[in-house]
């Protein structure tokens, strides 16, 4: 990609750096095994009364909603990144590259996760991850009409 002299390549930061961090965490770093030994002690602290099954249940709802609210903040800053861009077509067209950029690298990343041993590529996170990046866009175009 070709930027004019004035395009601020800082826009582009926030959201170069949380691919980076969607990457980082699809390695066996971010696998269920890992993510349990500080999450399930907190739950066990915060839900004493619940039994080890539903702790596990509690866990894998936590993970599904980090991958909602993690594809969410990767569209707010792609969109970011492009509604501000001084580029024309990105800026025209931010929507559709937000999305774009938010299916290709939640693609991308469970096509990653399937190469570990301890990861799971699934189709059903890539549909979650669309979602919540879905959501934030339309979110972003509410907030345009009302303000």
């Amino acid at each position: 990609m070709e930027f004019s002299n004035n395009e601020n390549l800082w826009l582009y930061l926030p959201l170069i750096l949380w691919i980076g961090g969607i990457f980082y965490l699809s390695s066996n770093k971010g696998s269920a095994s890992n993510t349990s030994r500080f999450i399930s002690p907190l739950f066990a602290v915060l839900f004493p009364d619940k039994e080890s099954d539903t702790l596990k249940t509690y866990h894998l709802i936590f993970r599904k909603l980090c991958h909602f609210t993690g594809y969410g903040f990767l569209a707010l800053f792609a969109i970011l990144a492009y509604y501000n861009s001084t580029i024309s077509f990105l800026a025209n067209y931010w929507y559709i590259l937000a999305f774009v950029t938010v299916v290709f690298i939640a693609s991308a990343d469970e096509i990653k996760q399937s190469f570990y041993a301890n990861r799971v590529g699934s189709v059903s996170d890539v549909v979650l991850d669309s979602i919540g990046g879905l959501t934030m866009i339309l979110l972003f175009q509410l907030f345009q009409y009302l303000f």
